[in-house]
């Protein structure tokens, strides 16, 4: 199951509180004050881990909770700090607040605490942007820890030789956040249900996607690395295909359409034999239309389109339509018999390599 969507309540530990402790041994009846400090609290830490590839463990364990600091101690003993809550993620994760007046929001039933996790609105301009990870080992305290309370020991002072005052610790911060992943890759496949996307990224690198002669076979992205004899990589994301009105939310491939906003480049599948009854003109201008309504920056990324499935009648005579059309250079392919997939990887690292 891919998850590249959750809600977490993040809460970091609390300070310990100092201690309030007088010395007494043999020989020291009036030893003075020793009591030590609270610990700690813990803080949330989010950590980029390039081995994981979702965010599924957080849809089931939702609420990720630091240890709080422990008590100070007599001699002085300080307490011991809160063990941090890590939390690892994909390269490529954006991390948002959900605002306060939100979740503290009265219901009929009662008064939420911060700690439930509650519906959001889907509109993601009520969200408060707070980072954006994307190099692997990267880190970001998402909720830092309390400050330890100080001990007795430290009110000593020469007009109050047996202070008795302590303080308590610092609460940690808390809140309600939203982790989304978007995929890092240098191009993107975008094309409708059954063009051949994940037949052409099998055979552009060593992935496995789902292959089957029916519309949806890809519910989730993927991502295939390239390799080119000089060591040279790049990387390919493919999506779940797109239909009429994608932008609003029709069809599967707009729950994914984030994983191409980062891509440097966006490769337009075209099936140029119309095997689904389509003219693959009209395809092309609808996949067009759909990412600039997703996303206008979107819409002006450079982009190559493939012609796919030329292996099939017809296909030959609708390029030369389409060409006409688009006036502009288009790169013919047989992915199902790997025809024109050696002259595809060039083109793409020339491409990548002179942007």
């Amino acid at each position: 199951m891919f998850v590249d969507r959750v809600r977490i309540v993040a809460r970091a530990g609390n300070g310990g509180p100092g201690a309030c402790s007088f010395l007494r041994e043999k020989n020291m009846p009036d030893g003075g004050p020793d009591g030590g400090n609270g610990g700690r609290g813990g803080s949330v830490v989010i950590v980029v881990d390039p081995h994981v590839n979702n965010l599924i463990r957080y849809r089931y364990s939702p609420h990720q909770f630091a240890k709080n600091g422990q008590n100070g101690g007599k001699k002085q003993m300080s307490g011991r700090s809160g063990a941090d809550c890590i939390i690892t993620v994909p390269p490529g994760t954006v991390v948002s607040r959900i605002p306060d007046e939100i979740i503290r929001a009265p219901v009929e039933e009662g008064e939420r605490t911060p700690d439930d996790l509650i519906p959001v609105p889907e509109d993601p301009s009520v969200f408060e942007p707070v980072t954006d990870l994307v190099k692997a080992g990267e880190k970001f305290v998402l909720c830092a820890g309390g400050r330890g309370g100080r001990g007795n020991m430290n009110f000593k002072s020469s007009t109050n030789q047996a202070p008795r005052r302590y303080e308590n610790g610092e609460e940690g911060e808390r809140g309600q956040f939203q982790l989304e992943l978007k995929s890092i890759a240098d191009a993107g496949l975008v094309g409708y249900p059954n063009a051949g996307k994940s037949t052409l990224l099998s055979r552009l690198s060593h992935a496995h996607p789902k292959i089957a002669p029916y519309p949806f076979t890809t519910l989730e992205p993927m991502i295939g690395v390239i390799e080119y004899p000089d060591f040279t990589r790049v990387t390919v994301a493919d999506i779940p295909g797109l239909i009429e009105g994608a932008h609003e939310g029709i069809g599967l491939g707009h729950e994914f359409l984030r994983h191409i906003e980062r891509c440097r480049l966006l490769l337009f599948v075209i099936d140029m034999a119309g095997s689904e009854g389509r003219d693959p003109r009209d395809d092309f201008a609808q996949l067009r239309k759909e990412i600039s309504l997703y996303q206008k920056e979107l819409g002006e990324r450079p982009y190559q389109i493939i012609a796919n499935k030329m292996d099939l009648p017809e296909a030959a005579e609708n390029l030369k339509k389409f060409e006409r059309r688009v006036k502009r250079k288009v790169i013919p392919i047989a992915g199902d018999q790997g025809e024109g997939i050696d002259r595809l990887k060039s083109i793409l690292k020339e491409t990548l390599a002179s942007m």
